[in-house]
C-alpha cells in the first residue's frame, strides 16, 4: 500500500495550494468553500432565530432522536471498525512510516506531545462530560442507555460503559485516523490540509472541483456544530 500511495503527491497533479485562495482585508479564505459554509451556517442561526427557541428545540430534538434510532448501529459498528482499523495500522509495516519524510524530526518531545494530545482530546470530557454524561444516563435526563430503568444498578453499569465507548480508545481511534489521513497527505504528499486531500487517491484531480468542495463544506459543518454540541 505504501508504494501505491507514493504516486499520490503535489507532483502528480496541476493544482497547487492555495490557488483558489481569495486574499482580501487581511484574511486568506477558500474560495467557494468558506464562503457557503459560512452562509449555511447563517441561514442556520437565522432560521433558529425566526422559529423560536422552543420549536426549534422540538425540531433539533426530533431530528436528533430520529437519526439515533436509525444509525446506532451503524455508528457502533464503525467506530468498532476504526478501532480495529487502528489496531492493524499499528502493526502493520504502514505503522512504520514517519509523518513528513524519513528524515523528519520532532518539533517537541515525546512527553510533550503526549500532553497536547490528551489535552486536546480530553480536555472538556475531563472537566465537565465525566461527571455530567454518566449522571444523565443514570438519571434518565438524556434516557438510558438500552431504555434500561433509571437509578438502577443495570442503569449505572450501562451508564458507565456508555460514557467510556464515547471517551474512550473507540473515540481515539477516531481521531487518529482523521489525524493520520491529513498528516501523511498533508505532511509526506504536499497536499493541501484539508479532508479532500484524503480522498484524492480516490477521485484524482475531481477532488480539487466541486466533489472537493462539498466534502470540505460537509467537513466545516460537521467540525462545527460537532465543537457546538461540545
Amino acid at each position: 500500500m505504501e508504494d501505491a500511495l507514493k504516486k499520490y503527491s503535489i507532483e502528480t497533479t496541476d493544482y497547487r495550494v492555495g490557488q483558489d485562495n481569495v486574499q482580501k482585508w487581511g484574511f486568506d479564505v477558500h474560495n467557494p468553500v468558506f464562503g457557503i459554509s459560512a452562509g449555511l451556517i447563517i441561514f442556520f442561526l437565522i432560521s433558529i432565530i425566526w422559529v423560536g427557541p422552543t420549536t426549534a428545540k422540538e425540531v433539533l430534538d426530533t431530528l436528533k432522536n430520529s437519526i439515533i434510532q436509525e444509525f446506532d448501529v451503524f455508528f457502533m459498528w464503525i467506530t468498532n471498525f476504526f478501532l480495529c482499523f487502528a489496531l492493524i495500522l499499528m502493526i502493520s509495516p504502514l505503522g512504520k512510516i514517519r509523518l513528513g519524510g524519513k528524515d523528519a524530526t520532532p518539533d517537541h518531545s515525546r512527553p510533550s506531545w503526549l500532553s497536547m494530545l490528551f489535552a486536546a482530546g480530553m480536555g472538556i470530557g475531563l472537566l465537565f462530560w465525566s461527571v455530567a454524561e454518566p449522571t444523565a444516563y443514570y438519571t434518565n435526563w438524556w434516557g438510558t442507555p438500552f431504555n434500561v430503568a433509571a437509578n438502577t444498578p443495570e442503569a449505572k453499569s450501562l451508564a458507565m460503559g456508555a460514557t467510556l465507548f464515547h471517551w474512550g480508545i473507540h473515540g481515539w481511534s477516531i481521531y487518529a485516523i482523521v489525524a493520520l489521513s491529513l498528516g501523511f497527505f498533508t505532511f509526506n504528499k504536499g497536499l493541501p490540509l484539508s479532508i479532500r486531500s484524503v480522498f484524492y487517491p480516490i477521485f484524482g484531480d475531481r477532488a480539487w472541483g466541486w466533489l472537493g468542495h462539498v466534502i470540505d463544506i460537509m467537513a466545516v459543518l460537521a467540525t462545527l456544530f460537532g465543537l457546538a454540541t461540545s
